[in-house]
């Protein structure tokens, strides 16, 4: 056992959170409080800080693409993936946003709302096959669809489908629901974790929010950044 000494000054996030080149890699930001809990009155927003906050946006500009599912998008009030500052170069040579891609098995999604009509990007819905004939008809109209699987969503076709259109730097957001089938489909890659220093109690929902993992996956901590009493934790997939 070793003690983390804060090197002093500030790191270059940017080259920090750098994707792997030459590869399809699935990145996953999520936070959570020192006992576990994934939201706070019902929100991971107010489990941050401005340091999380920032990195929230800069994760989504280094991301070709940004996966969330639909109750997180109803319950977080998502609008469409917005232009930030500290984007300085790290989209080079793609779209100026990277597009929402939004899980949903039943589509009941509000195709008028923002994150589909003023989206600067196509949103994208990934759905299964047995969604409603009419609800996936309402989606092609207002969305990019990919349907993958039958009763629910196979997310490594989904995945497959993304790559193919040129999304290989995927962010998964959760949420906790979402996250456990990324977890389960052996999808994960890399998990960007902020450690609120709150304790909260309660039964809340932890960052993966399904039955348990047959084969766990084995994380390796790529490094550890502090901001304030905040700790940002990186854990890349051991191969």
């Amino acid at each position: 056992m070793r003690t983390l000494t804060p090197e002093p000054g500030d790191v270059d996030l940017t080259e920090r959170y750098a994707y792997p080149p030459g590869t399809t890699w699935m990145r996953a930001n999520m936070v959570a409080s020192l006992d576990g809990a994934a939201q706070r009155d019902e929100r991971s927003g107010g489990l941050g800080n401005a340091a999380d906050q920032h990195l929230f946006l800069l994760l989504r500009g280094l991301a070709d693409v940004v996966i969330v599912g639909a109750g997180t998008v109803r319950a977080e009030g998502y609008g469409p993936v917005r232009p930030s500052e500290g984007w300085d170069g790290v989209r080079d040579g793609r779209p100026p946003v990277p597009p929402l891609a939004i899980v949903s098995r039943t589509l009941d999604l509000d195709f008028d709302a923002p994150v589909f009509a003023e989206a600067e990007v196509p949103t994208i819905v990934l759905a299964p096959a047995t969604a409603d004939p009419v609800r996936l008809k309402a989606a092609r109209e207002h969305a990019d669809v990919i349907v993958a699987g039958e009763d629910s969503l196979d997310f490594p076709a989904a995945v497959r489908e993304l790559a193919a259109r040129g999304h290989r730097r995927l962010l998964c957001e959760g949420g906790p629901g979402v996250l456990a089938q990324v977890v389960a489909a052996g999808l994960l890659d890399e998990l960007c974790l902020t450690l609120s220093p709150l304790l909260l109690g309660g039964h809340p929902t932890r960052i993966l929010n399904g039955p348990p993992v047959p084969v766990p996956p084995e994380l390796t901590l790529a490094h550890a950044l502090q901001d304030e009493e905040f700790l940002f934790l990186r854990y890349v997939r051991s191969r």
